[in-house]
């Protein structure tokens, strides 16, 4: 089968034959409908270094967005549908510590002693014809569209997750959400607080395009550049955000949310670009709270695919042939896309 493969360290991967692969234990194969190609990808193949934080050692099939058919059934699974569609949990932690117990695969507390850290993140992942699972990392999309699903799993559990821990911010009327960056995830991001929020959601970016869209998704916009927080905060009567998003995480977009946050609020970046934050006791506002988090729970993707299922959120989507994979990923190298490229393998 084909699949698009990270080999090697700083290099552009390849779409290359592989054995299909066969299910063990407690696994599940899928006939992949749709992979979705992430940012975090690329900074696998061309920003890490070997041995830094962070980094995967290749080479591994990526892909950890991902959605598909159930083709086969490994040793004792039960309770799947063959031929049922199901949209798949990414991160895979070792099942026995207290966060995996939770659904929370992501702050797995034996990460260390992995071998990988989920789906496309070491282990092999969905930019392949075929794919194989963990049943319990299942979520069934029923008769829900999975080829446009696919992204749910990182471009909307990611923002769901940050969105949902701060809710009690933007719980009551006269609230305000900062979006800042609207890529898949902020555009996600968008979409999620009108959904779950009455709050005025505020939406900054440099593209136009992507303000745009995140206008006619109900937010009030604002372009970056000067006058930005002020700006913001005219919106906000002077008072500040109740709750930001930074899906950017670039030292830029952190100053920006952090001068623009109202007192007890919460600010949660979720972008890895590496910025930092200065706290100083007088110029932070009181008992305002700065935090990060990493993609979702299990639980989690179950509340995503039912929003998505009952039409509340709906990703952007740029569909892609498998033959051109690699040109979705030139293109998101390049910020040529407008909405998230999925890799479609069985395309007619």
């Amino acid at each position: 089968m084909r699949a698009v493969v990270f080999e090697k360290w700083h290099t552009f991967p390849s779409l290359t034959d592989i054995e299909r692969p066969k299910p063990g234990p407690g696994e599940v194969l899928l006939k992949v409908a749709g992979a979705g190609a992430c940012h975090s990808d690329v900074a696998l193949y061309k920003d890490f270094e070997e041995g830094a934080p962070g980094s995967i050692p290749p080479a591994f099939v990526l892909g950890h967005e991902n959605s598909g058919w159930v083709e086969e059934l490994g040793e004792g699974v039960t309770g799947v549908e063959v031929g049922g569609a199901y949209l798949v949990y990414g991160p895979v932690g070792c099942g026995r510590c207290k966060a995996c117990s939770r659904g929370q695969d992501t702050y797995c507390e034996n990460a260390a002693e992995m071998p990988y850290l989920g789906m496309g993140l070491g282990r092999d992942g969905g930019m392949a014809e075929y794919m194989v699972a963990p049943v319990r990392n299942l979520v069934p999309l029923g008769d829900a569209d999975p080829v446009a699903a696919a992204p749910l799993s990182d471009a909307a559990l990611t923002p769901y997750h940050a969105i949902k821990n701060s809710l009690p911010n933007l719980a009551g009327g006269g609230k305000y959400a900062l979006v800042i960056g609207l890529g898949g995830l902020g555009q996600m991001a968008v979409q999620i607080l009108k959904a779950l929020t009455g709050a005025t959601v505020i939406a900054t970016d440099m593209k136009e395009d992507a303000m745009k869209r995140a206008e006619a998704a109900g937010a009030v916009v604002v372009p970056g550049g000067d006058g930005q927080v002020e700006r913001i905060r005219e919106i906000t009567g002077g008072r500040g955000v109740d709750a930001a998003f930074d899906f950017v995480g670039a030292g830029p977009t952190i100053k920006t949310a952090a001068a623009s946050m109202a007192p007890q609020s919460r600010f949660t970046v979720v972008g890895i670009a590496g910025g930092t934050f200065e706290w100083s006791f007088f110029t932070t506002p009181y008992e305002s709270t700065v935090t990060n988090t990493y993609w979702g729970t299990i639980e989690d993707l179950h509340e995503v695919v039912a929003m998505y299922r009952a039409g509340q959120i709906k990703p952007e989507v740029e569909l892609y042939s498998m033959d051109n994979a690699l040109e979705a990923y030139r293109k998101l190298e390049a910020g040529e896309l407008t909405g998230r490229a999925v890799v479609v393998p069985h395309m007619a």
